[in-house]
């Protein structure tokens, strides 16, 4: 597997996991309104991991 392909692949694992988990199950109070994201937000996602969202989202789009 070429280092291409693994970071795709990460990439599209962890995006996976975002869009199933809510708010509510990762311990984060939800603003008040509709979301127009399912699951959660990658800056969420950053916060709970102590990561940049920058990071994350290289991390997600296979950088």
């Amino acid at each position: 597997m070429e280092n291409h392909d693994f970071s795709s692949a990460l990439g599209e694992f962890i995006k996976s996991r975002r869009h199933r988990l809510q708010p509510e199950n990762a311990g984060i109070k939800p603003l008040p309104g509709r979301r127009r994201t399912p699951g959660l937000r990658r800056e969420e996602v950053a916060y709970l991991a102590n990561v940049s969202v920058t990071y994350y989202t290289w991390l997600e789009q296979g950088r």
